[in-house]
C-alpha cells in the first residue's frame, strides 16, 4: 500500500510525519528544520515562497505575505472583523461567506493559501522518502465545524493529496504519547496553538477514543498574546493600528514572548522605531493572564459538560507552542491537580499522532477503532422537490438517524422514498442515490399516516435506508453505497455550488414550503365550505372566508414566501370560528343518543 503521511496544518507552523519501524518521526525540510512556518509570500508574477523564505519577507513586504491562515478557514467576513485592523494584508471587498485575500490583484481563499503550505510539506516528504506521496491524514481542532473541516479537506485536494481522514488534534496528541496503551482512562488534551485553542476530554476504553466533551475558541492562541505586546508598544509609542511599522512590531513581540518562556526578563526592541524597553516575566504574565484565564474557563466548561471533576482526569496532555509559557503550564497544573505531559515537543506532538493514525490506516496497527465521516449530507425528497437532510455531511460513522413524515393526499396507499446526497436545498440540485416504494398503507386522510424513515451507515460506509408506517407496521428498505461513482471533483463542485447558491436555494425552499402549507389550508377550507355548517354562518363571515381563500390562491402564484405565509395566516384566522363550529357539530354528532354512563 502507498505510504500515508500525517500532517499537522497549524496556524503558526506546519509539519509532516511518517511512521517507520513502528515509531513516528517528523520529516525535516531541505534546510534541516522540522517546522515549516505557515506563511506564504506572493511574487507579482504569481509565484510563491512558503515557510522560512516567506517569513523573511514579512517585515519587508507585509501586504504580500499571508500568515495565520488557519484562523480564516471556513469563516466569513463578519467572523474575523476584529482581526482585520492588525492584519497587514488586504481582504477583498467581495468576501462575505468566504474570506478572499487580495494580492497583486488576484484573490485567494484560505483553502488555496493552505494548499501552498500542504504542497511544500508534500514536496519535503517526497524528497526525504524518495517516492510520490498522494495519501495523507490531516489534523484539525476538535471544535472545528463542518465548514472548517471541509475547507481543510479542500486544501488537501487542491494540493494534490487524497485526504483519507480528518483527525481531531486531541486524539492525535494522545496517540503520540502512546496513551492508547493504557487501554482505559480519562484524558484531558489542552491544545493552545498559534491561533486556536481547544480542550477535549477523552474517554479511552479498549482502544476506542470517545470524545466526552470539547470546548475552545477558534480565535484564541499565541497570536492573541502577540497582540497584547503589540498593543503595549502601540500605546507607549503613541502609534495608530494602521502604522506601517506593524510587521516589525509583531516580529519583536513574538521574539520577546519566546524569550520570556525561559528567561526572567528581556528587551522588547523595534529598531525601525528606535523603541526599546525591558519587560519582566512577571509583567508579561500580568499582561496575558486574562487570555490564559479564557482557556481555563473553556476547560471548566468542558469538565462540566462531561460531568466530571478535575480529579477524575487521569492524564493531561499539553499541545501547541503556546504551552511553553510557564504561566500556562502552572495554571493547567493547578486546575487539574496533576503534572501535565510535556515530554514531547509541543510543536510536533500532533503531527506525530497524525502519523500514528496514518499507520493504522496503512495496516500497521489493527488494535484501535477509527471512525470515518460522511463527505456529503444524505436525505430524502419531500413534497415540492425539497431535499430533507437526515444525516449531515461530516457526521462520524457508524451513524444512524431518523425522521418522521406523513402523507399529503387523502387515501394515499404508497409512498416513494427517494434517497439523495448533496448540500443544496432542492432535489434537482442533489445527486440521486436510490428510490423505493413503501406500499400497502391503508387509505387514510392526509396527515394521518406516520412514516419513519431511518438512515444507517455502517463502518464501511454502506448506507441502509428503511421506511416503516408506524400504525400498520408496513416496512421496506434498500442498501446504498453513497460515495459510489462520485469523484473528488464532483464532491468539490457540489460543495462549492452549495456555498454559491445557498441564499437562492434557501429562498426557493421557503417558497415551496410556504406553498405546501397554503395548499393544505386551502384543501381543508374547501372541504369545510361544503358542509351545512358553513351555510349557517353569517353572510359577512362567509364572504370573508371566500375572499381570503381566493386571495391565497392568487398569492401562491407569486415567488414570495412571506406574502404566501401572510395570506395563509389570514385564511387561517378567517376560518377559525368555522373550525370551532365544525368541531362542536362533530362532537354533538358522536354524543347523540348516548347515555352519560356510556360516555364515561
Amino acid at each position: 500500500m502507498p505510504r500515508i503521511v500525517g500532517i499537522d496544518l497549524g496556524t503558526t507552523n506546519s509539519l509532516v510525519a511518517i511512521v517507520e519501524d513502528g515509531k513516528p518521526r517528523v520529516i525535516p525540510g531541505p534546510d534541516g528544520s522540522d517546522l515549516v512556518p505557515s506563511i506564504v509570500y506572493f511574487e507579482e508574477d504569481g509565484s510563491v515562497l512558503v515557510g522560512n523564505p516567506a517569513r523573511e519577507k514579512m517585515v519587508e513586504k507585509p501586504k504580500h505575505t499571508i500568515f495565520s491562515i488557519k484562523r480564516f478557514m471556513g469563516k466569513g467576513l463578519t467572523d474575523v472583523k476584529n482581526d482585520l485592523p492588525l492584519l497587514p494584508f488586504e481582504v477583498s471587498p467581495a468576501s462575505e461567506t468566504i474570506i478572499r485575500l487580495k494580492v497583486f490583484g488576484r484573490e485567494y481563499t484560505p483553502p488555496q493559501i493552505s494548499s501552498f503550505i500542504l504542497r511544500e510539506l508534500k514536496k519535503n516528504a517526497e524528497a526525504a522518502l524518495g517516492e510520490e506521496i498522494v495519501n495523507a491524514v490531516i489534523t484539525v481542532p476538535a471544535y472545528f465545524n463542518d465548514a472548517q473541516r471541509q475547507a481543510t479537506k479542500d486544501a488537501g485536494r487542491i494540493a494534490g493529496l487524497d485526504v483519507l481522514r480528518i483527525v481531531n488534534e486531541p486524539t492525535a496528541a494522545s496517540l503520540a504519547y502512546g496513551l492508547q496503551e493504557r487501554r482505559q482512562g480519562t484524558i484531558a488534551v489542552y491544545d493552545f496553538g498559534g491561533g486556536t485553542f481547544d480542550i477535549s476530554i477523552l474517554k479511552l476504553s479498549e482502544g476506542i477514543f470517545e470524545v466526552l466533551s470539547t470546548n475552545g475558541d477558534t480565535h484564541l492562541g499565541g497570536d492573541d498574546i502577540d497582540e497584547q505586546l503589540i498593543r503595549l508598544v502601540l500605546s507607549e509609542a503613541k502609534l495608530p493600528e494602521s502604522t506601517p511599522h506593524l510587521p516589525a512590531i509583531r516580529k519583536a513581540a513574538r521574539a520577546a514572548k519566546e524569550v520570556l518562556s525561559s528567561a526572567d526578563s528581556t528587551d522588547l526592541v523595534v529598531d525601525a522605531l528606535g523603541y526599546r524597553r525591558n519587560i519582566t516575566r512577571q509583567e508579561f504574565e500580568t499582561l496575558i493572564a486574562p487570555t490564559i484565564e479564557r482557556t481555563l474557563k473553556s476547560c471548566r466548561q468542558a469538565l462540566q459538560d462531561a460531568g466530571l471533576q478535575p480529579s477524575a482526569v487521569d492524564e493531561v496532555v499539553m499541545v501547541g507552542g503556546s504551552t511553553r509559557i510557564p504561566l500556562v503550564r502552572n495554571r493547567v497544573h493547578s486546575l487539574f491537580g496533576r503534572t501535565p505531559h510535556t515530554d514531547l515537543n509541543p510543536d510536533e506532538v500532533v503531527a506525530l499522532g497524525a502519523a500514528v493514525q496514518a499507520d493504522i490506516l496503512a495496516g500497521g496497527k489493527r488494535d484501535m477503532l477509527l471512525l470515518d465521516v460522511t463527505p456529503l449530507s444524505l436525505g430524502i425528497e419531500t413534497m415540492g422537490g425539497v431535499m430533507s437532510k437526515i444525516i449531515p455531511r461530516n457526521s462520524t460513522i457508524p451513524a444512524s438517524a431518523s425522521e418522521k413524515f406523513t402523507t399529503f393526499v387523502d387515501g394515499q396507499t404508497s409512498v416513494k422514498v427517494h434517497v439523495l446526497q448533496g448540500e443544496r436545498e432542492l432535489v434537482s440540485d442533489c445527486r440521486s442515490l436510490a428510490q423505493f416504494d413503501l406500499k400497502g398503507i391503508p387509505p387514510m386522510p392526509a396527515g394521518l399516516p406516520l412514516i419513519e424513515v431511518k438512515f444507517l451507515i455502517d463502518a464501511d460506509g454502506i448506507l441502509s435506508v428503511s421506511a416503516q408506517e408506524q400504525r400498520t407496521g408496513q416496512y421496506q428498505s434498500v442498501a446504498v453505497k453513497p460515495t459510489y461513482g462520485l469523484t473528488d471533483e464532483e464532491v468539490e463542485r457540489m460543495i462549492l455550488e452549495s456555498f454559491e447558491h445557498a441564499e437562492a436555494d434557501i429562498e426557493a425552499r421557503e417558497v415551496i414550503e410556504a406553498r405546501n402549507e397554503a395548499d393544505r389550508v386551502l384543501r381543508a377550507t374547501e372541504k369545510s365550505v361544503e358542509k351545512k355548517e358553513f351555510a349557517e354562518l353569517p353572510a359577512d363571515e362567509q364572504v370573508g372566508i371566500t375572499s381570503a381563500a381566493n386571495q391565497l390562491r392568487e398569492t401562491v402564484k407569486l415567488a414570495d414566501h412571506r406574502a404566501i405565509r401572510e395570506a395563509t395566516e389570514r385564511l387561517d384566522q378567517a376560518t377559525h370560528h368555522l373550525a370551532e363550529v365544525l368541531m362542536n357539530a362533530s362532537i354533538a354528532e358522536k354524543l347523540k343518543d348516548k347515555r352519560v354512563r356510556e360516555i364515561e
